[in-house]
């Protein structure tokens, strides 16, 4: 066991993997570990066996005068061994996981490494959320009738602060150097001004090796680039603008939803012109589309300032700097004002799992070959990232952890974000990032020497450090990895995030779409993708994100219906094979990837009404085009378009979540994937859903289970002819369910469900059916929104009696349809006239 831990020295910042050992256990949840235990560290776990001492040691400083202490490392010399072993006994999501057990040492391990550092943090900086308050020393803050700037770079051996304020000449404003690398300097302001006009260009410069270096302040709040100069540098911008110009927030917050239905939106390419977008056109003219479509949330990426756009915005150059390109601070302030007062969360991508690789207006031009310990990176390999050509942190350094603390401290506090997209996460887990690593799920892989245990404890802190100053914060994790207890709270000894992506989903349909016909799409494997998370730990299901739509692949609408998309969505003329299979199936997969994949959904913008083609930021490859790097709303405001079924389907989709709350439910049981009919029908909360992919077959008086006995009605209906399909299902129809066996004794009932009732499941057709309580009766009102806003019950069986349907075709829908409906006639396939 780890008897001998308290008998091992501190470590250097280098020895960050958990000891190897092939006897581990599981982890649990216990807020009062947080209070207690100080800080020690191993270099191996047969060092540790072995009682040998690490050479190296690095002390925390005493409290400074500036009131924020600096080191590069993590340790100090009181550790108290009994009390830490009485406390990570009870390590909570061991109890949840058996399985972890083998690996109980490594989730004692991290937790006294993470409970040690609050304590740390509680000694040296009066606690983990005053210690992330760090934009309020450094960077550029008023005090005292002045401005005072402080950047911290231990490897520089003279500083000064240069900008358009003293003609780029920093002869007479010369930094002072602390003991800890912290240069500062004290400018007061010259007639009652600031001696910093706001708006002002600013650069930090440096000495190292004889020469002057000129560097964009770290904590810099704005930056920009002169865009007539190609491929020039960004400079740093003073940003304190008057009262008169600074954006006041008007509306609070929006209650935390229940499950989040979240916008994936990049606000530069939401413009339908070939240009970037701003902020307050975002605003103005997507937000409100957004909300119209029943969407809960928006995660906003790319808004960390960027010096190549192409990036995504994942290489980001300025940490609390918001976006040029689109606007100032006080323009992204107003589109998050905004979506509060739609009643929209607001989350950002935070991207902390790297930095940019540029040295000119990057954080990387702080590193110039001292060690790590005086820089926010690692050396040599270690802080390279070769496929990303990034540089990568050191999440030991005291001063990392201040920055990146501080930083999210920043965007929630200053822009009122309401929590965080982790990007990269992957990545931060692992020594080796998960490069060239295929994940099995064997627990090995995930609590090994590979593990990075610096990278771990940093966001275990980050996640206490959110939920504590903001409880109704929603923080996701982008990982494929799959890592146990990623999703489960810090004081059960999970890294803390409230959920995470479920990124194989994406994977499992693009391999069915690109690699299999439809008749070998397996119920079975679909159900498996969808439903495979951990239990306990949440998931954001989607089909598809920004990821799948970047130039060299296609969208799902695109990959059903390629070329034809240019020539056939118009519902002028009728659909031919592939753009009717194109439409019917995009609904199915998001639906079931919604209703099957986890406790939240994501959508990217645009896709939710089959944005066609791909993808690509202007670069030279394609002579700085704009034309693929917009969003043609054009195509769904289109009344003759297609478009416009996919869409109104998505806004159903979420209705039905707002009126049926599924997603938040933990009841989701899988009663039958038939791979002969192609069917999949499951429960999620009170709804049956089923789900028919056969091609061709209809299914009359198809036998579903389901829990509770009762009356059923249609409550959502791809086949509804506002979605753009063929209206053959009945939704004015009671389907009464029929007991199955022996009250619970689940062998004897129907697919193990105790009830039954009866459903016409045409081909390609994805419907949801509510249970009617007998308060119900006769309240529409209490019925979920089901085509074009009108409620389930109110929209008739279109085609089950003639008189309806000329109604339907006269009043809703245009000669096309109004064509389909007298084809349906004759063939009279149609709910209501079958023996349901």
């Amino acid at each position: 066991m780890l008897g001998s831990l308290s008998l091992v020295s501190q470590l250097t910042a280098g020895c960050s993997s958990f000891p190897s050992s092939k006897t581990y256990t599981r982890v649990a949840e216990n807020n009062e570990l947080a209070k207690q235990l100080p800080i020690e560290r191993t270099c191996g776990f047969q060092k540790l066996l072995r009682h040998r001492i690490c050479t190296s040691r690095f002390l925390v400083p005493q409290r400074v005068k500036q009131n924020f202490p600096i080191s590069s490392v993590l340790t100090d010399d009181t550790s108290s061994m009994t009390r830490m072993e009485d406390e990570t006994e009870n390590i909570g999501i061991l109890s949840t996981d058996r399985g972890l057990e083998p690996f109980k040492d490594h989730f004692k391990y991290r937790m006294k490494r993470y409970v040690d550092q609050k304590l740390l943090l509680e000694k040296h900086e009066g606690g983990l959320e005053e210690f992330a308050k760090g934009y309020h020393e450094f960077g550029f803050n008023r005090e005292d009738g002045g401005i005072v700037y402080r950047e911290w770079a231990p490897a520089a051996k003279e500083a000064q602060l240069i900008g358009d304020f003293n003609g780029w000449d920093g002869s007479n404003h010369k930094m002072e150097r602390n003991e800890f690398g912290v240069w500062s300097i004290s400018i007061p302001d010259s007639g009652g001004k600031p001696a910093i006009p706001h708006g002002s260009r600013v650069k930090f410069r440096f000495k190292h090796d004889g020469v002057f270096i000129d560097r964009i302040p770290a904590w810099i709040k704005y930056a920009t680039v002169d865009s007539s100069r190609f491929g020039a540098p960004y400079d740093g911008v003073y940003w304190d603008p008057p009262p008169s110009e600074r954006y006041e927030f008007k509306y609070p917050r929006p209650p935390k939803p229940k499950a989040p239905r979240i916008y994936e939106a990049h606000v530069g390419m939401s413009s339908s012109e070939p240009r970037v977008n701003s902020y307050r056109e975002f605003a103005d003219d997507v937000l409100p589309r957004i909300r119209a479509n029943n969407y809960n949330t928006v995660q906003l990426m790319a808004v960390m300032e960027h010096s190549y756009y192409a990036s995504f915005g994942y290489h980001v150059t300025n940490f609390f700097a918001a976006s040029s390109r689109s606007g100032t601070p006080e323009d992204l302030k107003y589109l998050i004002d905004k979506a509060h007062s739609l009643g929209l969360q607001v989350l950002v991508d935070i991207v902390h799992s790297h930095a940019s690789n540029n040295v000119t207006d990057g954080l990387n031009g702080f590193d110039v070959g001292q060690s790590s310990q005086e820089s926010y990176f690692h050396t040599g390999d270690r802080g390279y990232h070769k496929l990303w050509d990034s540089r990568l942190f050191n999440y030991a350094n005291w001063e990392v952890l201040r920055f990146l603390l501080s930083n999210l401290r920043w965007w929630i506090e200053e822009f009122k974000f309401d929590g965080f997209r982790f990007d990269g996460v992957t990545s931060m887990l692992y020594h080796h990032h998960g490069i060239n690593m295929s994940f099995t799920g064997n627990y090995n892989e995930y609590f090994s020497e590979a593990t990075d245990v610096d990278a771990v404890v940093y966001l275990m802190l980050a996640n206490c450090l959110v939920h504590n100053i903001f409880p109704d914060a929603t923080v996701i994790a982008e990982d494929v990895s799959g890592m146990p207890g990623l999703g489960s709270p810090v004081s059960m000894g999970g890294i803390g995030f409230d959920y995470r992506l479920a990124m194989a989903i994406p994977d499992r349909w693009i391999d069915y779409l690109k690699n299999k016909k439809d008749e070998e799409w397996s119920m079975k494997e679909i159900s498996q993708s969808l439903t495979n998370r951990r239990y306990t730990e949440k998931c954001i299901s989607y089909a598809e994100s920004h990821d799948q739509a970047i130039v060299g692949d296609k969208t799902i609408a695109f990959l059903l219906m390629d070329q034809e998309m240019y020539t056939g969505m118009s519902s002028l003329t009728d659909a031919s094979p592939t753009i009717e299979r194109g439409i019917t199936l995009h609904k199915m997969i998001h639906f079931i990837t919604m209703a099957l994949g986890g406790e939240g959904y994501l959508n990217f913008m645009g896709n939710e009404f089959g944005h066609p083609e791909w993808i690509d930021f202007p670069r030279e490859g394609n002579e700085w085009s704009y034309e693929k790097c917009r969003r043609q709303w054009n195509l769904v405001d289109a009344d003759h378009l297609r478009y416009k079924f996919m869409n109104a389907f998505d806004r159903a989709m979420n209705e039905l979540d707002d009126k049926f709350p599924f997603l938040a439910s933990t009841k989701q049981i899988v009663s039958s994937t038939n791979e002969e009919d192609k069917v999949i029908v499951f429960e999620r909360g009170d709804l049956v859903f089923v789900f028919n992919f056969h091609p061709e077959n209809t299914y009359e008086g198809y036998k579903v289970g389901c829990d509770l006995p009762g009356k059923y009605r249609v409550a959502l209906d791809s086949d509804a002819w506002g979605f753009g399909g063929d209206g053959r299902v009945g939704h004015n129809i009671d389907h009464f369910t029929s007991p199955e066996g022996i009250p619970g004794v689940a062998e004897t009932n129907f697919n193990n469900r105790p009830n039954s009732f009866r459903v016409l499941s045409p081909p390609r057709t994805s419907v949801v059916y509510y249970r009617v309580e007998e308060s119900q009766e006769g309240h529409n009102n209490s019925e979920p929104v089901n085509v074009q806003g009108k409620l389930a019950a109110d929209v008739p069986a279109e085609l089950e009696s003639p008189e309806s349907s000329a109604t339907l075709a006269a009043d809703d829908v245009d000669d096309v349809t109004a064509r389909k409906i007298e084809d349906q006639k004759q063939n009279r396939i149609v709910e209501g006239e079958s023996n349901v």
